[in-house]
């Protein structure tokens, strides 16, 4: 297929490599050149504007920071609404607003162009190993054909529902993780105060009901002392945010969700937005230090 994608960061520098390397062609478009020199030895065409890229694609993904950037990048007056044609699909893989997710698809669809939000889960290291959750909400015929686009990419591939669903779904995601890093941060920091081997712990801990991934990966890479981002603390600011602002905007109460913002908010603000998520036990292990 011609593929257009635009956000070769982190994420999808990779994700878009493995559709290279499944037999598409590439049709790029970056803000930043640099983004683009990985892909000069392999089969894509780089274009001036994602307007351009629309031109020559059958299928965009989309994977950029946030809601204005998404919006920019669909709606704006370089955007691909001004060069795609009917039968257009656009795959939002970015984690936005599923307000802002509906909209978006409302008014690409008034110029006949698809519209799939089909945020992922995973980080740096899912990205890399074609191993990403994702979960996508559009109509089923628009999923079916790009499913084998998001299959190349992914390793859970799950249709949600209607446009907005997978922003939704990727919401509750980053609820239970979030709240799953702080709780595995806040046991290893109670541990290592109370003079206990943190490493003892989590491995008793992994064979009873207080299991989960959180505990058996991210746990592990706390006791490393592995603060390399897979997942960017600022980026689970920001996605804490929106479901915050969602919240907020149906009158819904969520304590624990509410809690862990409020220690991501910290994080960012004593510098440390740059690591990863699990610089939360770095965060309690400063507050809790006598000076």
């Amino acid at each position: 297929m011609q593929v257009g994608f635009i956000g070769l960061g982190l994420m999808g520098r990779p994700m878009a490599l493995h559709l290279e390397k499944a037999g598409h062609t590439l049709h790029l478009w970056a803000r930043r050149p640099a983004s683009l020199a990985p892909f000069a030895a392999v089969n894509a065409k780089t274009h001036a504007s994602p307007a351009e890229v629309a031109k020559h694609a059958e299928v965009v993904i989309v994977m950029v920071a946030d809601a204005p950037d998404v919006e920019k990048v669909c709606l704006g007056a370089d955007g691909l609404a001004a060069g795609g044609k009917a039968g257009l699909i656009v795959v939002d893989m970015s984690t936005i607003n599923p307000n802002a997710a509906r909209t978006i698809g409302l008014r690409l669809a008034e110029q006949g162009i698809d519209f799939v939000d089909a945020p992922v889960s995973g980080g740096e290291t899912g990205a890399i190993n074609a191993a990403l959750t994702i979960m996508a909400g559009g109509k089923a015929a628009a999923f079916d054909k790009v499913k084998p686009l998001l299959e190349k990419m992914g390793k859970s591939v799950t249709l949600i529902g209607d446009s907005g669903a997978g922003q939704v779904a990727k919401a509750c995601n980053q609820i239970l993780t979030g709240v799953g890093v702080l709780a595995v941060a806040e046991a290893f920091n109670f541990a290592a105060k109370s003079g206990v081997d943190p490493a003892k712990v989590r491995e008793a801990l992994l064979g009873g009901f207080a299991y989960s991934k959180i505990l058996e990966n991210h746990g592990q890479r706390m006791l490393d002392r592995n603060f390399k981002p897979g997942f960017k603390a600022w980026m689970h600011q920001k996605d804490l945010r929106i479901i915050m602002e969602e919240a907020h905007r149906m009158g819904l109460m969520l304590p624990s969700a509410a809690a862990t913002a409020q220690v991501f908010n910290a994080i960012v603000g004593s510098g440390m937005g740059e690591n990863d998520s699990i610089t939360a036990l770095q965060l309690l292990e400063k507050m809790s230090t006598p000076e």
